[in-house]
């Protein structure tokens, strides 16, 4: 059975029919680039993710990494995979070409970045993640510590990591306490323990260089006294090599339900009081700087869900196709030949509740990619600003509804498969446990709703807000179709709803009633990112409704724009529905989860 990643088809129209990514070619940062130099990335990404990375992601998924006390052991080819992809130029993708980058949009590296997720996401995770770090350390550290970093980290001679969270201290980072005391060589001596690190010890490269979060003794309290710290592998001699072994040690693995592939670690930092660290930036600005790797990240993890998602929908596509049982209507004799499942009613429900799911996740996340390219080409600050609270606004959506409906689309995709889902024989099966990790990191999915509600929709007054809607009512005005009014017709009382939902809100988040409304974020995070999914969906269908209308079309574009109208359809008629709870629930303020007490349970 085929075992396709994703269809060249579904990505173009993403990123030329709808996000219009060739137009970033006529600014002069992307000018030496075109749709031609677009494509030759997208098939080398492409062709390396099938011939690289795919076939070892079930052996990786069985035979995870080792550690036998002195060093990590895994599978050569991750490796070899890992080596290919920094050759290609990918971990340096879209930096700039002063720093030995190909300057490419962020979007087409995001498009280029779903063969990968969709293929092993546990070896993936590594150049992901150097990636990342790197591009903190770009942005923040200084001259001369770019300059013994940087360069290595994008070539892939070094990889990196970010080391926030610790053993008592998850998501709470105002709780840790790993220290940094500055000593006399102006470096700093750090000192604790971090939990969860990905890819925190392997042997893929030359040197591994953690972002750590730390607090310097004296500074203020709380997340004011947080600072951010490049501590590597091996400190460096004078020619900028890996030399001495820092005092950074391993104290296990961390055993995982999926993303088997991708070293999970408990680190120890200073245990012989030796570990040094050298400060990004100024002292107590460590949160704010590594915001800039968490909200990447973010999107990031949106974006892989929504590939993990689709992987699963493609593989129980082309398995509903080849499987037959039973029988379809009209054709129920018990002569008639079995039906290919895929006739079946309930598993086109299954199947087209995938494609809205992860379709959606996708076209979701590549907007928010193409808000950055945006953001980087704006011709005025005040544009720039603009685009910028709009991005701020949404990244907890573009985190956690693809985190949510992405292992949703999996379980769909085992339940199409049937008993042969629940095996290890077919791969719907390591996707769903893969995927289930992107609801946790990053800040879970309650975290963002926490986020959203109480901090970033009133940000700056709330122009990410109304930058959004702005947005919104334009793509309203462009649906002139019958097809498309009928959809505007299906979203345009959840949108007023949600507009009755904020302006109840902002009352409640100064009264009494706060705690309650923040019990019940999560409800208003689904009821806001739902409607911003219609409208994402909204938006491809507006596309896909024009070429049918206007364009002489193939049968298989007819039917790929086609699909897109069910998709849509789908999502606005069957999933938006659903939120009535929450808008009941958000109306009442309903206390039910806010009183409960401890000992009730």
């Amino acid at each position: 059975m085929a075992d396709q990643l994703i269809p060249r088809r579904e990505l173009e129209f993403q990123l030329y029919e709808v996000l219009d990514t060739e137009a970033l070619c006529e600014h002069e940062r992307f000018s030496e680039h075109s749709r031609e130099i677009f494509n030759a990335t997208m098939d080398t990404a492409e062709k390396l993710a099938e011939d690289l990375f795919l076939p070892h992601n079930a052996k990786a998924d069985i035979q995870e990494p080792t550690f036998d006390g002195k060093k990590v052991t895994m599978l050569d080819d991750v490796k070899r995979a890992f080596d290919q992809y920094r050759e290609a130029g990918f971990i340096a993708g879209h930096f700039d070409f002063e720093d030995g980058g190909m300057q490419l949009p962020d979007t087409v590296m995001k498009a280029c970045a779903g063969y990968f997720l969709a293929a092993n996401p546990s070896t993936t995770a590594y150049p992901f993640l150097t990636a990342a770090a790197a591009n903190v350390i770009k942005h923040f550290a200084s001259k001369d510590i770019q300059s013994l970093f940087l360069p290595r980290m994008l070539t892939g001679d070094f990889t990196g990591t970010m080391a926030l969270t610790e053993p008592h201290a998850g998501s709470a980072l105002t709780d840790i306490r790993t220290t940094a005391r500055l000593a006399d060589d102006g470096s700093y001596r750090l000192k604790g323990s971090k939990l969860y690190i990905s890819a925190g010890e392997h042997e893929l490269s030359d040197n591994i260089v953690h972002l750590v979060l730390a607090k310097i003794p004296g500074g203020p309290p709380g997340v004011k006294g947080i600072s951010l710290f490049v501590v590597p592998k091996y400190r460096l001699d004078e020619n900028g090599e890996p030399a001495q072994r820092n005092d950074v040690t391993l104290a296990g693995l961390v055993h995982k339900m999926g993303y088997r592939g991708t070293t999970s670690t408990a680190l120890t930092f200073g245990e012989n009081d030796d570990c040094h660290g050298y400060i990004v930036g100024e002292p107590h600005q460590g949160l704010r700087y590594m915001f800039m790797m968490m909200n990447e990240a973010r999107i990031g993890v949106g974006y892989g869900a929504a590939m993990i998602g689709y992987r699963g929908y493609r593989y129980s596509l082309e398995y509903a196709k080849d499987r037959t049982q039973g029988r379809a209507a009209p054709k129920l004799a018990q002569d008639d030949p079995p039906s290919p499942i895929i006739q079946h009613g309930d598993v086109k429900r299954m199947l087209l509740a995938q494609k809205a799911y992860c379709e959606g996740g996708m076209a979701l996340c590549l907007y928010g990619t193409r808000l950055i390219d945006s953001i980087t080409t704006a011709a005025s600050e005040e544009q720039k600003t603009e685009l910028s609270q709009l991005l701020d606004l949404l990244t907890p959506v573009f985190k956690a509804w693809p985190s949510e409906f992405g292992p949703k689309a999996n379980d769909l995709a085992i339940q199409v498969l049937g008993g042969a889902g629940y095996t290890r024989e077919y791969p719907v099966e390591q996707c769903w446990r893969d995927n289930r990790l992107n609801p946790i990191h990053e800040g879970t999915n309650g975290i963002q709703a926490l986020d959203l509600l109480g901090r970033k929709l009133w940000q700056a007054d709330g122009k990410g807000l109304k930058t959004l809607m702005k947005f919104v009512m334009a793509d309203i005005k462009r649906a002139e179709t019958p097809r498309t009014q009928k959809l505007v017709e299906g979203l345009t009382p959840y949108l007023n709803a949600l507009e009755q939902a904020i302006a109840q809100s902002a009352g409640e988040l100064r009264s009494e009633k706060a705690p309650v409304l923040l019990t019940n974020a999560s409800c208003f995070l689904n009821l806001f990112s739902s409607c911003v999914v219609s409208w994402i969906w909204l938006r491809q269908a507006i596309v896909a409704d024009k070429a049918l209308v206007e364009r002489d079309l193939t049968d298989d574009d007819k039917a790929f724009y086609e699909g897109k109208m069910a998709a849509a359809n789908y999502f606005v008629f069957w999933e938006l529905p659903l939120t009535e709870r929450d808008i009941r629930i958000l109306k009442t303020q309903d206390e039910t989860c806010n009183n409960i007490q401890a000992d009730f349970f």
